[in-house]
This record gives C-alpha cells, sequence and structure tokens, in this order.
C-alpha cells in the first residue's frame, strides 16, 4: 500500500470512529445527515482512492462506524461521481447484519433506496449461504439457491430486493424449526431393508446426498440411491464381513473380518486394490490428502502413503496398544486410536511418534471422534466421553445408554451417539463443554426406531443416517417433519438475529 494511502485510511477510520451519532440519527435526507471528509480527499486519486479508503474502513468498523462511514462517503458529492457515491455506501451497508440493515432502512428514504437499488438483502443471504453449511444446505434443499449469485440478466426479469427481504425470515423460520425438531425429537423416518441373504446386520455406512455406501454382515458392499432408496450396486470381494469404509469422489476403501483393505472404484464398482498386512480383522480406517490409517483386532495401526489408488505403501506401523484397536481418527497434527485396553492414545501424524495416553474409560472403547482439540469417545462401560487432546483432561462424562456405546458422531452443536441397547441419543454439545451446565440437560433427546444394536451412524445439519443389527439402514429427517407440515402455518419469529457458530 502506498504510504499516502495508508495515512488517509488512518485519518478516515479516526475520524469515523469518534464522529457523534448526532451527526447522522434523524435527518430527513442522506445530503442533511451525511458531514463532509473534504481533509481526506485527495484529488490527485480521486474516485478510486474514496472507495479504496471507505472500503477499508467498513471492514473494521461494522456497527455504529459502518453507518457513520456510509453517511460520509454519500456527502462526499463533489468529490465523486453520484453512482461511485452509491456504489461506496452499497459496499459498506452490506457489512450489516439483517437487524443493522433493518435500521438502516428506516433511517430516511435514500438510504432506504440504497439497501434496494445495492439488492443488499439478496447480498445478506449469499454471504450467510457462503460461510455457513446450514443456510447452503436449505438453499439446495428449498430451492431458493437458484436465484442467488446470478448477475441481474439484461431484461431486468429478475427478483426485486423485496423477494429477498420477505425471503430471509422464512428461511430464519425453517432454521428454528430444524433446531426445534431436533430437541423435541420431531422427524420423518425413511427406512431400507437389506434384505441380506445369509449372515444380517450392516456395519459401517457413509452417505451424501446423492447415494449411501453400506458395509454389510454378509460379505458386501451395498449402493442405495438415497432418493429412491432402491439399491443400485453391490460390491463383492471380501470373504468376511466388511466391517469399516470410507469414499471419496474416486474411491470407495473398505476394511474387512477377512484380514484386508480393498479399494474399489467409486463410480463403476470395479476393484482397484488390495492391501494385504492385517493378521487379524480390520476394524476401523480413515484416508485423507494421501495418506490412510488402518487398525485391527491384531492390536497394531498401520499408516500408508496414498499416490494412487493403486499404489498404496505401508509407512509405518505403531503399535503400544494391548487389546485390539477398535477406531482411528487423524488430522494434519494428530493420529488418534482407542483400544479395547481402556485407553486412548496420540500419536504424531507426521513422525508417528507417541505422544500421550488418555485414561478414564473403565472398559474397552469402541469409537471415537476427533477434531480440533476435542475427542469424543465411546465404551463399553456406557458412558461417553469428552477430552482435551493436549492435556488429556477428560472435560465431561455423559451417562444415559445402557449398553455398550457403538458409534459417535458430533459437529459444533450436537453429538450423536449410538449403542448396543438399540438406541440413538442426541446430546447438546455446547452445554457439555460448559462445567456448569447440569448432567441431567445435556441429553436432548432419545431416538428408538431400530430393533437391534446400532452399529454406525453419521448425520448434518438436517439428518441422521444410522444402522443396525437388524439389517436395516434409517433415515432421520429433522427438516420435513409430517407433523409440523399438517400444522396451519405459523407467524414467522420477529428475530432477524440468527448466529452462525
Amino acid at each position: 500500500m502506498d504510504p499516502a494511502e495508508a495515512v488517509l485510511q488512518e485519518k478516515a477510520l479516526k475520524f469515523m470512529c469518534s464522529m457523534p451519532r448526532s451527526l447522522w440519527l434523524g435527518c430527513s435526507s442522506l445530503a442533511d445527515s451525511m458531514p463532509s471528509l473534504r481533509c481526506l480527499y485527495n484529488p490527485g486519486t480521486g474516485a478510486l482512492t474514496a472507495f479504496q479508503t471507505y472500503n477499508s474502513c467498513a471492514r473494521l468498523c461494522l456497527n455504529q462506524e459502518t453507518v457513520c462511514l456510509a453517511s460520509t462517503a454519500m456527502k462526499t458529492e463533489n468529490c465523486v461521481a453520484k453512482r461511485g457515491l452509491d456504489h461506496i455506501a452499497e459496499n459498506i451497508l452490506s457489512y450489516l447484519d439483517a437487524k443493522s440493515l433493518c435500521a438502516a432502512e428506516l433511517v430516511c428514504k435514500e438510504w432506504y433506496r440504497v439497501t434496494s437499488d445495492g439488492m443488499l438483502w439478496k447480498k445478506l443471504i449469499e454471504r450467510m449461504v457462503r460461510t455457513d453449511s446450514l443456510w447452503r444446505g436449505l438453499a439446495e434443499r428449498r430451492g431458493w439457491g437458484q436465484y442467488l449469485f446470478k448477475n441481474k440478466p439484461p431484461d431486468g426479469n429478475a427478483p426485486p430486493n423485496s423477494f429477498y427481504r420477505a425471503l430471509y425470515p422464512k428461511i430464519i423460520q425453517d432454521i428454528e424449526t430444524i433446531e426445534s425438531n431436533w430437541r423435541c425429537g420431531r422427524h420423518s423416518l425413511q427406512r431400507i431393508h437389506c434384505r441380506s441373504e445369509t449372515s444380517k446386520g450392516v456395519y459401517c455406512l457413509q452417505y451424501d446426498d446423492q447415494k449411501i455406501v453400506s458395509g454389510l454382515r454378509d460379505n458386501t458392499i451395498k449402493i442405495w440411491d438415497k432418493n429412491t432408496l432402491e439399491c443400485k450396486r453391490i460390491l463383492t470381494g471380501h470373504t468376511g464381513s466388511v466391517l469399516c469404509l470410507q469414499y471419496d469422489e474416486r474411491v470407495i476403501i473398505t476394511g474387512s473380518s477377512d484380514s484386508t483393505v480393498r479399494v474399489w472404484d467409486v463410480n463403476t464398482g470395479e476393484m482397484l486394490n488390495t492391501l494385504i498386512h492385517h493378521c487379524e480383522a480390520v476394524l476401523h480406517l480413515r484416508f485423507n490428502n494421501g495418506m490412510m490409517v488402518t487398525c485391527s483386532k491384531d492390536r497394531s495401526i498401520a499408516v500408508w502413503d496414498m499416490a494412487s489408488p493403486t499404489d498404496i505403501t505401508l509407512r509405518r506401523v505403531l503399535v503400544g496398544h494391548r487389546a485390539a484397536v477398535n477406531v482411528v481418527d487423524f488430522d494434519d497434527k494428530y493420529i488418534v486410536s482407542a483400544s479395547g485396553d481402556r485407553t486412548i492414545k496420540v500419536w504424531n501424524t507426521s513422525t508417528c511418534e507417541f505422544v500421550r495416553t488418555l485414561n478414564g474409560h473403565k472398559r474397552g472403547i469402541a469409537c471415537l471422534q476427533y477434531r480440533d482439540r476435542l475427542v469424543v469417545s465411546g465404551s463399553s462401560d456406557n458412558t461417553i466421553r469428552l477430552w482435551d487432546i493436549e492435556c488429556g483432561a477428560c472435560l465431561r462424562v455423559l451417562e444415559g445408554h445402557e449398553e455398550l456405546v457403538r458409534c459417535i458422531r458430533f459437529d459444533n452443536k450436537r453429538i450423536v451417539s449410538g449403542a448396543y441397547d438399540g438406541k440413538i441419543k442426541v446430546w447438546d454439545l455446547v452445554a457439555a463443554l460448559d462445567p456448569r451446565a447440569p448432567a441431567g440437560t445435556l441429553c436432548l433427546r432419545t431416538l428408538v426406531e431400530h430393533s437391534g444394536r446400532v452399529f454406525r451412524l453419521q448425520f448434518d445439519e438436517f439428518q441422521i443416517v444410522s444402522s443396525s443389527h437388524d439389517d436395516t439402514i434409517l433415515i432421520w429427517d429433522f427438516l420435513n417433519d409430517p407433523a409440523a407440515q399438517a400444522e396451519p402455518p405459523r407467524s414467522p419469529s420477529r428475530t432477524y438475529t440468527y448466529i452462525s457458530r
């Protein structure tokens, strides 16, 4: 940045932050409400300098200072062309949240015109969709995403600002409904009967918007259409139960009680590779960014380098657990493993060196997820524990399941667990991390539909997909609750202050 430009921006920022509210509130027009900043205008650089200065300040001052800044920008009529002023004001006001944008519309007619001409409600919704997965999912599921991220067509045949202003509270109502449905257990339910011919049970699964990939006790991998719930493809090759799997846009990788890891083409179902290393059942695996970690009943953990689906080489074997290693997870910093020996072990991802052991569970550990500093584990002592991976401290113990906790997942809001008691429990993660929260308030809902042990589950903001020993896959939909749809429509909430976590 040019030194003169930096000085100009600093002057603008100081001026904005010190400007009294009386200069911009209660005025009947933009021109009357906006003091001039001629002292900051540089004739040599003109409108570009003004735009850069105001834009920079807008990123730093989003509340009173933003409104002051917008006012000042609109007043510099002798410095910048009229269209440039509108563009500056639109750019600044586009950083406002919904509550502030509502307030800005009420300042005067000119402010209302700027928000309308600038399509600021559309820009606000687009910003939320870009930064929040819940909004992004709603845009796809409700269909209003088709009206976003498009320039105004030459014929002008596009929804006006009022369309997006009316859409915003409907989105908020959807979000509040979803949150209420999760807390109250309201959902629609779809059931896939896997109809295994021999041994029954679905040990593992993963899903996306188009498909569900499942690993079965009958040695097969079945791929289901998520919309029609029909079986699209069956992959055969394992000679034992398929105990774990993961897929991405190229491959499905599976582990089996036949001690092998197999790699399949996700589109054609062709078997591309077979890895023979473990001497007993492969119980879990994870892969990402050219690296895979597998674990086994043989008490070992194998770290693999993945150059391609057909070029996978063993990098290191980690030993230290005294019983079967049931689950692994990893990121760029740590590999985390959990075992029937009641311990969780942490390893350095780069060097594969041992870091620490997390002790606390009274019996073997069956499941685990690790993200950032948080580890959440489930055990055959019927409890769930939350851990800080950096210091090894147990942050909370969740009690409620009556048998072994077999599967666990968490996101920013909640933990979802499944157990051999056939129940799925939804827990409040934020409250669980608060030591002041009473233990009795942490379990939000218990879901009972499976007639057998719950083996695996995955969830997102809208649904849970679970599998069981009862040979079914269940899809629990918290967005489209039939009971709620049968109720008369409620007036939308007055709040416009949804906060993304």
